[in-house]
């Protein structure tokens, strides 16, 4: 499973399962690019290749070079970075599949850049990818389908996505996070002799400022999309050769009354 991570607000904006290969890495940034308001500019990831042209396709700009003299063909329009568009990788060099040395890439933008945006980052002074490998092994741990050596793997791709379509969706309404909880003051006195409460639980949703509340399991399951909010939920894809057509690809033949979370 591809996965971006917001280590801010501890938010899974997009995922894509599927095998290793550039077109996966352009969905999963395409996807991530689609829920950005436009304020997003800096990445850090591993050091998979294809994690470059997949950046570069969703937030590079097409320029027209000049002409060379008067005469013949214009040059091509390429893709060129924006000057705010920082990318760093975290390059790991292995001996007998051990860590033996960590480095740094800095692939798009400047150092000096990176540096400065790091010194006013609320969560880290360095690059890394400890965030988003923290949250693999949040989920792995929360989600059996991703436990090694058992039968809970998933047998079918379909519903490896419409599972992780739920578990992302509990992860980030119904589960309080440890690293986003507030510190209430002053304490909020408990019944009888008990301590008095020192902490506001916070899920990443509520830190996003999407809900005010921790969900309930059946509030999760009960709740319906409003008819606006149902466009944005569906296929703008499908998938022709697929063995099962996904929810976003059923609503053409939908009901009205019918709403989709996921895809």
């Amino acid at each position: 499973m591809w996965i971006s991570f917001d280590p801010v607000h501890k938010i899974i904006p997009a995922f894509v399962t599927g095998e290793i290969s550039q077109e996966k890495a352009d969905q999963l940034i395409e996807r991530t690019k689609e829920v950005n308001d436009g304020s997003l500019h800096v990445f850090f990831s591993d050091q998979r290749p294809q994690y470059r042209e997949a950046i570069l396709k969703s937030f590079g700009r097409w320029v027209q070079p000049e002409r060379k003299g008067s005469r013949g063909r214009f040059p091509k329009p390429r893709l060129e970075t924006p000057p705010d568009l920082l990318y760093a990788q975290v390059v790991k060099q292995r001996r007998k599949g051990r860590v033996v040395k960590v480095t740094t890439e800095v692939i798009f933008g400047t150092r000096e850049a990176l540096e400065a945006y790091l010194e006013q980052s609320p969560v880290s002074k360095h690059i890394n990818t400890a965030f988003v490998e923290r949250q693999n092994n949040t989920m792995r741990q929360r989600n059996r389908r991703f436990t090694r050596k058992t039968l809970g793997f998933s047998k079918d791709g379909y519903w490896l996505e419409r599972q992780l379509h739920l578990s992302v969706t509990y992860y980030h309404f119904c589960l309080p996070h440890g690293g986003l909880r507030q510190e209430i003051y002053p304490p909020i006195p408990t019944k009888g002799n008990g301590s008095p409460k020192r902490w506001k639980q916070v899920t990443p949703m509520m830190a996003a400022g999407v809900t005010d509340h921790v969900w309930t399991l059946q509030e999760l399951l009960t709740y319906r999309l409003p008819p606006g909010a149902r466009a944005g939920a569906l296929c703008s894809k499908p998938d022709a050769t697929a063995r099962r057509p996904c929810s976003g690809c059923l609503s053409t033949r939908a009901s009205k009354n019918d709403n989709y979370i996921n895809c």
